[in-house]
């Protein structure tokens, strides 16, 4: 296996089953599906699953042959570990703790960070000294489960760039911290500050776990479909090959159209003959 290609659960309808899911993921040609832990209630209460619902889960994945490798922990927008607010950098840790026991039960190796310091209150220096304190002892957990945790390169401006991330990677020196970058976002925020995409690609040698790969275009960060915006597939690719980087996740949508089940197997071919281009030049 030269590489791996996750699914992000989200392109799938949410009222569907986690086994349903899995078998959809294998049968339109993805190797993994990727678990959302947003801020939204029902997400959330993933987190304090008791042991009859972890084990159900766990036989799915026996079953249908398709394993949970990462997951995405996007619930600390709502509760950052950066937040003027003790009760809310509190509950931030507690997501934390949970989210890497259900990684430890269900065989998540990857848990992929939201990279705010916070999100629905204003940035400042104390908010970016609570951040780097709490990243602290969430990678301490991480580290004592051999769990991962790779920062997303987001769209607000304190983590946009694979740079910005190996500041605090490099600031912390752990083995279970680095980068989980997402291309789509990248090429962005490579127009906003007009700098070099494919160096800042590289400003992460040797700490990029995996990579999301999405469609954008200038100032749309999501909910398009591939091959319609102007994410740079094969350079981004490439580099991360380069670097050995062999897990990627195609992130996209369920937006209800009528035609999800095709659009989720054209994304998977889309990928594939995208990520299979660089592996034959890389050759």
């Amino acid at each position: 296996m030269e590489y791996q290609l996750g699914l992000y659960e989200k392109a799938l309808p949410s009222e569907l089953s986690f086994r349903q899911k899995l078998q959809i993921a294998k049968e339109s040609g993805f190797d993994w599906l990727e678990i959302s832990i947003d801020e939204s209630p029902e997400k959330q209460k993933r987190l304090y699953w008791n042991k009859e619902q972890v084990s159900d889960l766990k036989h799915a994945i026996d079953e249908t042959g398709v394993p949970i490798l990462t997951m995405c922990l996007s619930g600390h927008r709502k509760y950052p570990f950066g937040s003027h607010d003790l009760t809310v950098r509190q509950k931030s840790l507690d997501i934390m703790e949970k989210a890497i026991e259900l990684a430890s039960d269900l065989g998540v190796r990857i848990i992929q960070l939201a990279g705010y310091d916070v999100y629905y209150e204003t940035s400042d220096e104390t908010t970016v000294s609570y951040f780097r304190e709490n990243l602290e002892k969430a990678v301490l957990m991480a580290s004592a489960a051999g769990v991962s945790l790779g920062f997303e390169t987001m769209e607000t401006p304190f983590l946009d760039t694979v740079k910005k991330g190996m500041k605090y990677v490099s600031l912390i020196d752990s083995p279970y911290l680095g980068m989980y970058p997402d291309i789509g976002n990248l090429k962005n925020a490579s127009l906003l500050y007009e700098t070099d995409l494919i160096a800042d690609l590289k400003e992460g040698k040797g700490k990029i776990f995996a990579a999301h790969l999405k469609e954008t275009e200038p100032g749309v960060y999501r909910d398009m479909r591939f091959g319609t915006g102007h994410t740079e597939y094969g350079p981004c690719i490439f580099e991360l090959l380069r670097q050995n980087v062999r897990m990627f996740t195609g992130e996209f949508w369920y937006k209800g159209e009528d035609d999800w089940r095709e659009n989720v197997k054209r994304s998977a071919q889309f990928l594939r003959n995208r990520i299979e281009e660089e592996l034959l030049k890389e050759k």
